[in-house]
C-alpha cells in the first residue's frame, strides 16, 4: 500500500497556492487526491486546455432540477487550480475525494422536503435548525496571536509568507489541536470526511507510490495516516462505512462556466469567499513588489478618471505604507496601510476615489473564458452562437448599446436581449430614455452576470434555442396569466422580442379576458400596452391590425364603468385609480383618436361631482383644461369651491395633488388658482400647515427645477403684490381705505379683545 501527506490549504489563497506547487515540486507524487465533489471528476481533463482561462468555475447540477446547482469556483490564485494546473503539466493522475455532489444535493432536497412537510402539519412557523457548530480554525488561530483582524492574522502569517518550509506541517498541528479542543463537527463534515478517507483507500491499494492528499485546512487531521489506519476515534472502517450507508441519491452533471473576480466573494461549493480578490490576484502575480506596484495600478486608475495622482504621489504614499507596516510590526504592508496611504496622499481624505479603487482594483471584474467544447446544454449552445454571430461578447463591464430598429442587425439584437428577459436572463435592461418608444432607437444597458449561466440551463426545459425556449414560456405565461394587464404586457413583450409564433395565442386569449373583464382598473392598465403596438408597429416591422379591435372593445367597457368605478373611493384606492387613468390617457394620447378622446372627455367631466375622491377631481380638473374643455372663468369657480374655507382642509390637498399632477408651464399662468391657493395656504392654522406640508411638498416633487423656480416667482409676485397694497393703504379691491368708518368699528373690536386698541 502507498503512503500518502496531507497538504491542508484554504481556499482561495495566494500564499497556499504558491506553498502547494512547491511542496508538490519536492514531493513529487504518484497521484493527487483533492478535495472536490467525486461526481465532477469527468470535467477536469479541460483544465489544461488552452482556451480555459480563470477565473471559472465548476458547476454541478441534478439533470431534472438545475436550480439545485452548485458551483466551485476557482481562479489563478487558488490552490486547487494550481494542484490541478501542476498535475497536467507533470502528467500526474488526480482524483476527487469529496462526498459527490450527487448525495449532497440529494440529502439538500430531503431535507427541504421534510421541513415543507412539517409547515404543512403544523399552524405554527417552523423554525429553521440552526445549523451544528463548527469552529473557526482562523479566528482561534488570528485570536490566540493577539490579532482582531482574522484576515490579517493569515495574510501576514501564510498569504505573504517568503519561505514555505514546514508550513504545512505546521497547519496540520494547529488543525489538530483545535479539533480536539472543539470537538463539535457538523454531520455534513463528518459525511464527507468519511467518503473522503474511503477515497483515500481506494486510491492506495491501486497506487505503488506516493499519494498527496489537498484538502482544506480543517478536514487534515482526519486525513492523516493515523486516521486512515483507524487509530482515530470514529475513523475507522466500520465506522465510515455505517455513516456513508444508505445516502439518497440524484443523477447529476458537472461542466465549467467563465467566473468573475467579484462572485469570488460569494460563499458557494467551497463554502469560502475572499473579500479582496483584486488583491490577491495582485499578490499572485506580483509577490515581491506587490506594494509599489499596487499603488502604481492604484495611481494610473485615478488618473484615467482625470483625478491628480503624480509618479510623486506614488513615491509618498509608498514611504507612508511602509512606515504604517513598520509601527505595526508587519514585514511588509498589507492591503489596510496601502489603503491608509492612498486615502491620505492620493485621496487627500476623501474615500470617494477610494471606492472606486475597491471596485476596480480590490475587487475587479475579470471574466474568465471556458473552450469551445466545454460541455453545455443546447440553449447554451445556440446563445453563444448567437453573440458570435451578432458581435455581442458578454462582459462584465457595464456598457451602453444604441440600437438603431431601422438596420436589420440592430433588431435582430434587440429581439436576442428581449427573448433573454422573457427567459429571465437580464443580460439587458432596456432603458426608457428620452425619446422612448418614439424613436427608432433602444438604449441598453449591457452586463453579464456567471449565474446567467445557471438561468439558462434551467431554461433549456421550454426550448433548445432562444427563439424557441422564449416562445413556449411566453405561451405558458400567457396561459398562467391572471388579469388582463399582465396579458397585454405580455403581449407587448413578445412583440418586442419578435415572437411571432406566440402572438397570436396571446391575442386570442386577451381577446377572451376583454370580452368578459368588468374590472375598469385592470382594463386601463392593459390599453397603454396594446396602445403602443398599435403606434409603433410600423418601426418593428409588426402588425398592428389584430390589437385595434380588441383595443376598441377595452375601450368601450372603460367608457362604460370608468364614473361607477370611482365613486366612493379612500385615499388609499384614488391614488391606484389615478395611476390606472393615467395609464388610459397614455394610451389615448398614443392612439392620437379624436373620437375616443372626446368621449373620455364627457367621462371625465362626470368626475368633477363631490362624491369622487378629491384626487380624481383635481387630476380630471386638470386634464380638461389641458384639453382646453374647461373656459377659464369655470375654472376658476371650480377652484374657489374647491378651496373654499368650508372645504375640509385635507380634501383640498387631495384635490390640489390631482390638480398638480402633469407638466407645471400650464398652471404658472392660472392667476386665479396661484392668488387662492395662496389664500388658502394663509387661512390654515400652523398645526394644520404642519401637517398638510408633507402632503404639498410630494405634489409639487414631480415638477422640473425650471418649474418650481416660475412657480416661485409666481408666489414671490403675489406676496410683493400684497405687500405693496397694505403699504399704500388700497384695500383688495384697490380702494382706499375708509378711515372715518374704520373708526367706529374700534370700540366694538376693544371690547371683543378685552384690551385697549390703537
Amino acid at each position: 500500500m502507498s503512503q500518502s501527506t496531507v497538504f491542508g490549504i484554504r481556499h482561495h489563497g495566494p500564499g497556499c497556492a504558491r506553498s502547494v506547487r512547491a511542496a508538490l515540486d519536492e514531493l513529487k507524487p504518484d497521484v493527487v487526491a483533492l478535495e472536490g465533489p467525486a461526481d465532477a471528476e469527468i470535467a477536469l481533463p479541460l483544465v489544461n486546455h488552452d482556451e480555459m482561462i480563470p477565473p471559472v468555475s465548476m458547476l454541478i447540477y441534478p439533470k431534472d432540477e438545475p436550480r439545485r446547482s452548485v458551483s466551485f469556483p476557482l481562479t489563478d490564485f487558488s490552490p486547487e487550480w494550481q494542484v490541478l494546473k501542476w498535475a497536467g503539466e507533470n502528467q500526474v493522475p488526480v482524483r476527487l475525494m469529496d462526498l459527490p455532489m450527487s448525495h449532497r444535493l440529494a440529502l439538500d432536497k430531503q431535507h427541504d422536503q421534510q421541513n415543507e412537510k412539517k409547515a404543512a402539519e403544523s399552524p405554527e412557523p417552523v423554525e429553521e435548525k440552526v445549523s451544528e457548530f463548527r469552529a473557526d480554525p482562523i479566528a482561534l488561530l488570528a485570536e490566540a496571536a493577539g490579532y482582531a483582524d482574522h484576515e490579517l492574522w493569515w495574510e501576514e502569517q501564510i498569504e505573504r509568507r517568503d519561505d514555505a518550509t514546514g508550513l504545512f506541517e505546521a497547519i496540520l498541528e494547529a488543525m489538530q489541536t483545535i479539533r480536539e479542543e472543539y470537538p463539535e463537527t457538523r454531520e455534513s463534515d463528518l459525511l464527507r470526511e468519511a467518503f473522503m478517507r474511503k477515497t483515500i483507500r481506494k486510491i492506495r491499494k491501486e497506487t505503488v507510490g506516493h499519494v498527496a492528499i489537498v484538502c482544506g485546512a480543517w478536514h487534515g487531521p482526519v486525513l492523516t495516516e493515523e486516521a486512515l489506519n483507524g487509530k482515530i476515534d470514529g475513523c475507522k472502517i466500520k465506522d465510515d462505512t455505517a455513516r456513508l450507508k444508505g445516502l439518497p441519491k440524484l443523477k447529476t452533471t458537472a461542466t465549467w462556466i467563465p467566473w468573475t473576480h467579484s462572485r469570488l466573494s460569494y460563499r458557494s461549493g467551497y463554502g469560502a469567499g475572499v473579500d479582496s480578490p483584486g488583491w490577491y490576484s495582485h499578490i499572485w502575480e506580483s509577490p515581491q513588489d506587490a506594494p509599489l506596484r499596487w499603488l502604481t495600478s492604484a495611481a494610473r486608475l485615478l488618473r484615467e478618471k482625470d483625478l491628480d495622482a503624480s509618479s510623486a504621489s506614488v513615491i509618498e504614499a509608498s514611504r507612508l505604507a511602509e512606515t504604517l507596516a513598520a509601527l505595526r510590526d508587519l514585514r511588509s504592508p498589507g492591503l489596510r496601510e496601502l489603503n491608509e496611504a492612498i486615502l491620505t496622499v492620493f485621496c487627500q481624505g476623501d474615500d470617494s476615489p477610494l471606492r472606486l479603487i475597491r471596485k476596480k482594483l480590490e475587487i475587479g471584474d475579470k471574466l474568465g473564458s471556458v473552450p469551445d467544447e466545454t460541455p453545455s446544454v443546447p440553449l447554451a449552445e445556440n446563445l453563444a452562437k448567437l453573440q458570435k454571430t451578432l458581435r455581442m461578447r458578454p462582459s462584465t463591464e457595464k456598457k451602453l448599446l444604441d440600437l438603431d430598429l431601422r438596420k436589420e442587425i440592430s433588431r435582430e439584437r434587440s429581439h436576442l436581449l428581449h427573448r433573454l428577459n422573457m427567459l429571465e436572463v437580464s443580460w439587458g435592461v432596456w432603458e426608457e430614455s428620452g425619446g422612448g418608444d418614439s424613436t427608432f432607437h433602444e438604449i441598453w444597458q449591457l452586463e453579464w452576470q456567471p449565474e446567467f449561466a445557471v438561468s439558462i440551463i434551467e431554461a433549456n426545459v421550454w426550448g433548445n434555442t432562444v427563439e424557441l425556449a422564449a416562445t413556449h414560456r411566453t405561451v405558458q405565461r400567457g396561459r398562467d396569466a391572471q388579469n388582463i394587464q399582465e396579458l397585454t404586457e405580455l403581449l407587448y413583450a413578445a412583440i418586442l422580442a419578435n415572437l411571432q409564433s406566440a402572438i397570436p395565442e396571446l391575442l386570442d386569449i386577451i381577446g377572451v379576458q376583454a370580452s368578459v373583464s368588468a374590472d375598469v382598473r385592470h382594463l386601463m392598465d392593459a390599453v397603454l400596452p396594446l396602445a403602443r403596438i398599435a403606434r409603433y408597429s410600423d418601426v418593428r416591422k409588426t402588425e398592428a391590425a389584430n390589437v385595434l379591435p380588441i383595443l376598441d372593445g377595452m375601450f368601450d367597457r372603460i367608457l362604460v364603468g370608468l364614473v361607477s368605478a370611482c365613486l366612493a373611493l379612500d385615499d388609499s384606492a384614488a391614488e391606484t385609480m389615478l395611476e390606472s387613468l393615467l395609464k388610459a390617457q397614455q394610451a389615448i394620447d398614443l392612439l392620437g383618436d379624436e373620437t375616443l378622446q372626446s368621449d373620455w372627455n364627457i367621462q371625465l367631466r362626470k368626475l368633477l361631482p363631490s362624491k369622487v375622491n378629491g384626487l380624481l377631481r383635481g387630476w380630471a380638473c386638470r386634464l380638461l383644461l389641458e384639453k382646453d374643455e374647461i373656459e377659464k372663468e369655470e375654472f376658476d369657480r371650480l377652484t374657489r369651491l374647491e378651496l373654499s374655507p368650508v372645504t375640509e382642509t385635507s380634501v383640498a390637498a387631495a384635490w390640489l395633488t390631482g390638480l398638480l399632477k402633469g407638466s407645471g408651464l400650464l398652471l404658472v399662468h392660472q392667476e386665479t388658482l396661484w392668488s387662492i391657493f395662496d389664500e388658502w395656504l394663509r387661512r390654515l392654522k400652523p398645526e394644520i400647515f404642519v401637517e398638510m406640508l408633507p402632503v404639498l411638498r410630494r405634489a409639487f416633487s414631480d415638477f422640473s427645477s425650471a418649474e418650481r423656480r416660475q412657480m416661485g416667482e409666481k408666489v414671490k409676485f403675489l406676496t410683493d403684490r400684497q405687500s405693496s397694497i397694505v403699504d399704500s393703504g388700497e384695500n383688495e379691491n384697490g380702494g382706499e381705505i375708509n378711515h372715518e368708518r374704520a373708526a367706529k368699528v374700534l370700540p366694538v373690536l376693544t371690547e371683543i379683545m378685552g384690551g385697549n386698541l390703537k
